[in-house]
């Protein structure tokens, strides 16, 4: 990273709360895409992207599954609310106890040792957890013990973890919806917005335009879409997530060079994965873990040549991102194009394709 003095106000922009998309467009691909790699942005429509691209560039996206993190339900000794949203589960205890790290919104924090209540979708009593205590660097995260599997008690009695800004609470298209055509693997408590737009046919209509493809796994956290409350960057830090580039993509991005091609990674987790298992060595390497990785202007990329992403809010984390892989200046002008232009912003939102500067 290098000293480009910018700060948290640099990435604000005005954005009429109608712009904010509360519902997918009706068919995945018929989603707006706005080109923003040369210096003036051109409209388009999202099933025009396969035409955008050259046999033998390589299409990386992320194969994260969101799951029904998001609980509901009230103190067992007072009565008062309280919703979880599970960020994570740990490996079983060797007693056998199932243990989960959540965020909780309460009136009061429960106290460890108390007991939360849950219910189902049908408002009836579904399981008790109890709460063991605090954890995480800066105790934001609560430990919560779970009577079985915790992934089969979410996917049993939990709720599609829409984000605050989705005003609405998640309905079965949401599950669909909500979901990419990528997931396989289980892990996200928020979606990895900008694969939401693909579909079978523009699938099929880039393997036919010869565009090759390849996977990672960034199980996105609750952390994407929390504030940041730093006026200067390089006080913020970055939420940690899992992460995984097998051998089999480190392969198809070799290739890709070979050949010509380029890597075009499919929203903001993909970038993060791929820079973050590049960072070590250099290039690109495989690699499993834990990744923190913080992009501001200023990071030096050493993979993803083209990125595919919806718009994000301002003041995020995932604008500077943006705005350090292809320009400041340029993608803030892109975005007023955007709120101009009537597009629909954020995760159930309209694309934008962007050119690494």
């Amino acid at each position: 990273m290098s000293g480009i003095a910018l700060t948290l106000a640099d990435f604000d922009y005005p954005l009429p709360a109608e712009r904010i998309a509360q519902h997918p467009a009706p068919e995945r691909s018929a989603a707006r895409l706005l080109d923003g790699r040369a210096d003036e942005p051109v409209d388009r429509i999202f099933r025009d992207l396969p035409a955008l691209f050259e046999p033998g560039d390589l299409l990386v996206y992320n194969d994260t599954r969101v799951v029904k993190a998001r609980l509901l339900g009230h103190k067992a000794d007072s009565g008062g609310a309280v919703e979880a949203l599970v960020e994570r589960w740990l490996a079983p205890a060797e007693d056998g106890h199932h243990e989960v790290l959540c965020h909780l919104r309460a009136s009061k924090s429960p106290r460890a040792g108390s007991v939360l209540r849950f219910v189902g979708r049908d408002g009836q009593a579904a399981f008790d957890a109890e709460v063991l205590g605090r954890a995480g660097p800066d105790g934001a995260l609560f430990r919560l013990r779970f009577p079985g599997p915790p992934l089969a008690l979410l996917e049993g009695h939990g709720h599609v973890p829409l984000p605050p800004y989705i005003r609405h609470g998640d309905a079965p298209d949401d599950e669909r919806r909500y979901q990419s055509v990528f997931a396989a693997r289980d892990g996200a408590v928020a979606a990895p917005t900008a694969a939401l737009h693909f579909d079978a046919a523009v699938l099929a209509a880039l393997a036919a335009r010869g565009v090759q493809r390849a996977q990672v796994t960034l199980h996105v956290g609750a952390g994407t879409v929390q504030p940041v409350r730093s006026e200067r960057l390089e006080d913020h830090r970055m939420h940690s997530e899992w992460y995984e580039v097998g051998a089999d993509c480190v392969a198809a991005v070799a290739a890709a060079r070979a050949r010509g091609g380029r890597v075009v990674a499919v929203g903001t987790t993909s970038v993060r994965a791929l820079e973050s298992a590049a960072r070590a060595g250099g290039s690109l390497q495989t690699a499993c873990g834990e990744t923190d990785i913080f992009i501001t202007p200023g990071f030096q990329f050493r993979v993803v040549d083209l990125l595919l992403t919806n718009f994000h809010l301002p003041r995020s984390t995932l604008m500077m991102l943006v705005a350090a892989f292809a320009g400041h200046a340029h993608v803030m002008a892109l975005y007023a194009h955007a709120v101009r232009s009537h597009y629909r912003f954020f995760s159930y939102g309209d694309a934008m394709l962007l050119a690494r500067r």
